[in-house]
């Protein structure tokens, strides 16, 4: 790999406007903060959202090699995708795995074979890179109101913030300590709130319930190959809802978290590009991988470097680490499993607030939908299943329906 790469006009903000571009030295542009950056991001994405992947892998009933697989999948997917773009756009590309994608898992891979739900991986892999390449994302987006996907989102996320009180009963000391950790943690420091909040709930958990983390073998993953299977309960059950959930609440604000901060993004380049990792590590267990949120904003902020031209190198930084902690998914299937049940309700809830928050301020924000977002939003929470399909795909159905009687209503 060269050290230099001429950038395209207009890629980063302040870049030239027109003639040959501008020969960025990567050496040259690395810096303590942006590789500091790339480690927070990382702490950030394997602290609170990797609980959520476990307690999915758990509602499986994936064993520990196959739930190693599947970190290990989107580990490297994610860092493989995150280093190239970002080394070749010269911005900060963050890619992972959908968060609030793997709760719409923990709530919907017990109900097919996994052979199935490997296929509705692939399934969703597939349509990604097609509304990538093809440009067709941003007319997917305008097609659906974006109250609807919220509510739906919001729906899938709500057993999760509820599920931080309902675990007072069990572990009093340990839940209330923990949630107060992270309101103090995201008063004075929020980019932490939420380690902050799993290290404090360790030391809780270690004190009142127990803490019998067991250490696995240090060597690195071997990746479990899975033969996909296909179904038409589960590409309806799953892989649809997760393609939206993947487009509408993570790509598309992982588009404008880029564009908020200047950069003009190519989503052809960078949706196309990450559905064709998905579909590369779906075999391996990955639901999928993507451009995230809110490490994103960590990686392309000021923080980063003081210059925009140079924070491409947390990009990187962020990608190469993903790679080094995913390739090690064994040790920490081991780690995690032995946190109480407790603590990973109550840091699952908090690392999922901020996106259900959003949620519901979008899903309701427009007066005229809020009809349909309600529906939208009970369907999805209420946990139904019909005909094998779970509860997400209805919701997003009830809702549209809801939406099309209404609005043919309101005509004159």
């Amino acid at each position: 790999m060269t050290d230099e790469l001429t950038v395209r006009p207009g890629t980063v903000p302040g870049g030239d406007a027109g003639g040959d571009g501008e020969r960025r030295s990567l050496r040259r542009d690395a810096s303590g903060t942006a590789l500091l950056a790339g480690l927070v991001c990382i702490a950030v994405s394997f602290s609170g959202p990797l609980v959520v992947v476990l307690a999915a892998a758990s509602a499986g009933r994936l064993d520990a090699a196959h739930t190693a697989s599947w970190i290990w999948a989107v580990g490297v997917g994610s860092g493989v995708s995150g280093f190239l773009l970002s080394w070749w756009t010269r911005t900060p590309v963050i890619t992972a795995w959908s968060t609030p994608g793997a709760a719409l898992l923990v709530t919907s891979l017990g109900a097919y074979p996994y052979r199935e739900a490997v296929g509705a991986y692939v399934v969703c892999a597939v349509v990604v890179t097609l509304f990538g390449v093809t440009g067709w994302f941003g007319r997917l987006i305008a097609a659906v109101p974006v109250g609807i996907v919220n509510a739906m989102l919001a729906g899938i996320l709500f057993s999760f913030g509820a599920g931080i009180f309902g675990a007072v009963h069990g572990a009093p000391v340990l839940v209330v300590g923990s949630f107060a950790a992270f309101l103090l943690a995201k008063r004075f420091a929020p980019r932490y709130a939420v380690p902050v909040a799993l290290l404090v709930g360790g030391v809780l958990a270690a004190v009142t319930v127990g803490l019998p983390l067991r250490v696995g073998s240090g060597g690195p993953t071997v990746p479990v190959l899975t033969v996909p299977a296909f179904s038409w309960s589960a590409v309806v059950g799953l892989a649809l809802p997760l393609t939206i959930v993947v487009l509408a609440s993570q790509n598309a604000p992982g588009l404008g978290v880029m564009r908020a901060f200047g950069y003009r993004a190519d989503d052809r380049l960078l949706i196309g590009s990450t559905g064709a990792m998905s579909l590369l590590m779906a075999p391996f267990g990955s639901p999928g991988v993507n451009l995230a949120v809110i490490t994103a904003a960590i990686c392309s902020g000021p923080e980063a470097h003081p210059d925009a031209r140079r924070r491409y190198v947390a990009g990187m930084s962020s990608g190469a680490l993903y790679v080094v902690v995913g390739s090690f998914g064994g040790v920490l299937v081991s780690l995690f499993t032995g946190l109480p049940k407790e603590l990973i309700a109550v840091i699952a809830g908090v690392a999922l607030l901020a996106s259900l928050q959003g949620s519901l301020a979008a899903a309701v924000a427009e007066e005229r939908g809020r009809d349909a977002a309600v529906v939208t939003f009970l369907a999805s929470a209420s946990g139904m299943g019909l005909f094998g399909i779970g509860s997400a795909f209805w919701g997003l159905l009830f809702g549209l329906g809801t939406h099309l009687v209404l609005g043919l209503a309101r005509k004159p």
